[in-house]
């Protein structure tokens, strides 16, 4: 009787302990949040998304997936039903995507806002309103994998022929050449060599005598200058000297100004009167040559005046005078 009551203690304590084990739990466990009911529905694959994976919104946790099957009014597309927090901002723009967790690869769904506008997709067959399952990534990726395939399959085929017997000639044939080449300039570079230590670093050795020329030479530039200078201010000087009014230069000008008045007065007075003249003793000079030369065609002339001459003994058409008759 006594192993009875000992018996129904224990189990009574392990009843009740398991009590406040299933009570606490559901403590812990309890959700005060209101959520609201989605639907997605997509023709990719969902490998690694299960029940109770978490559904974030830009990162933050706002629910969970509550169950995963099949859509009833597209046939082939995986429909998944997910529980969202109503304080979520999930608006017309808000689109979700599967992702995945490290190197786990358990997915779950991340919400996102496009930042336009999304068309609404009609309501499932149980009224909950849907939201557009954007490919993923790696969704994409795995679309692309035939056609990155037959890429690196093409590349392949390229680097094979690029690889092959008659381009591989060739390109020994083309490090040898690098090589030859390669020799050439090893023997330029001695030859450059010689010739920088033959010509260049004596030249460079007679640097500094030529910079101290050089720096005499600017010396006697500087002093030539000075004296120019000098000269200048000298001239400068000589100049206002000129130019000072009474001076040479005035002088001259005044000088100038009388030889032309002179001038002007030559012209105007002096000149018109020897013009005269001058044409004056033309015109008697023209006189007395046709007068010397009449007398020397007719020297009677001087006696007997400028009538016509009777012609004398022997000249033509020469008449005796008739006898004078004496009484």
């Amino acid at each position: 009787m006594e192993n009875k009551s000992h018996a129904m203690a224990a189990g009574t304590f392990v009843l009740v302990v398991t009590l406040l084990l299933l009570s606490l739990g559901f403590w812990l466990t309890r959700d005060k949040g209101r959520y609201q009911s989605w639907e997605l529905s997509t023709r990719d694959s969902v490998t690694g998304l299960q029940p109770q994976a978490p559904v974030r919104y830009k990162g933050v946790a706002v629910g969970k997936v509550t169950q995963i099957g099949f859509d009833n009014e597209a046939k082939g597309n995986v429909l998944i039903r997910i529980s969202v927090e109503e304080k979520t901002p999930l608006t017309a723009t808000t689109f979700a995507t599967l992702a995945y967790q490290g190197v786990t690869g358990l997915a779950y769904v991340l919400l996102d806002d496009a930042g336009q506008a999304q068309e609404p997709l009609p309501s499932g067959e149980d009224g909950l309103p849907r939201l557009p399952l954007v490919t993923s990534q790696l969704g994409k990726l795995t679309e692309q994998a035939p056609e990155l395939l037959s890429q690196i399959q093409d590349a392949t085929q390229r680097i094979a022929q690029t690889l092959s017997d008659d381009n591989q000639k060739r390109l020994s044939q083309m490090l040898a050449n690098i090589g030859q080449a390669s020799a050439n300039v090893a023997e330029i570079t001695a030859t450059l060599n010689g010739t920088v230590k033959t010509h260049v670093e004596p030249a460079l050795a007679a640097v500094p005598a030529l910079t101290r020329d050089a720096s005499q030479a600017l010396k006697a530039v500087q002093t030539s200058a000075a004296e120019v200078g000098r000269m200048s201010g000298e001239i400068a000087q000589t100049a206002h000297r000129l130019n000072e009014k009474d001076g040479p230069l005035d002088r001259i000008a005044q000088g100038t100004e009388a030889l032309s008045h002179v001038t002007d007065t030559l012209g105007s007075t002096t000149l018109p009167r020897v013009n005269r003249f001058t044409e004056d003793s033309a015109r008697a000079a023209r006189q007395l040559g046709r007068t010397v030369t009449g007398i020397n065609d007719n020297p009677q002339s001087l006696l007997f005046g400028h009538g016509q001459v009777e012609p004398g003994p022997g000249e033509p058409g020469f008449r005796a005078p008739a006898a004078l008759n004496r009484p």
